[in-house]
């Protein structure tokens, strides 16, 4: 579970009532992306034919340009977490990402999700023992992209979420 039980207006966009702007609501998608494409080698080096992860990681961005609709977009981001389904490790947690990526399309406060997928793949990635450490690697990378018209926003977001995502982002 990674989103809250009430969802929090500043996820949701000014013409549904909230207060996300377009562009707010873009910068998370492509930040959303970035931290899938992160990992999203640790998928592809498992399942190299399966493309269905690169797609949506494609798609979301295809949506912030206008060229792709957010139904295709949510349509991609189920189709890469379908491709997670039978994997385990990081390979299943990068498809994860990638999925949560896109239906930033559809619901923006899925960008943490893309963000927590993308620490557990690499976690699980690591070797023994260097879990934690890699984990708060993967974050304060994922940070350090966060472009400032966000940043304040998704800091903010990560303290509220952290405990129903997996406390990932103690970083």
């Amino acid at each position: 579970m990674i989103l809250p039980a009430v969802r929090n207006p500043r996820f949701v966009t000014i013409r549904r009532g909230g207060t996300l702007t377009d562009l707010e609501h873009h910068l998370l998608a492509l930040w959303a992306a970035a931290c899938a494409e992160h990992v999203l080698g640790l998928f592809e080096s498992a399942e190299p034919a399966d493309l269905r992860p690169r797609r949506a990681v494609e798609h979301v961005r295809g949506w912030v340009r206008g060229e792709v609709t957010m139904m295709q977009a949510r349509a991609a981001g189920g189709h890469a977490m379908a491709a997670a389904r039978d994997l385990r490790g990081p390979a299943r947690h990068a498809a994860f990402a990638a999925g949560q990526a896109a239906v930033v399309a559809h619901v923006a406060a899925h960008e943490l999700g893309a963000a927590a997928y993308a620490i557990k793949a690499a976690r699980a990635a690591a070797p023994e023992g260097e879990d934690d450490a890699a984990g708060r690697r993967e974050c304060r990378w994922q940070r350090e992209q966060l472009p400032d018209a966000i940043r304040e926003l998704v800091l903010d977001d990560q303290r509220l979420r952290n405990d129903i995502c997996w406390s990932v982002f103690d970083c």
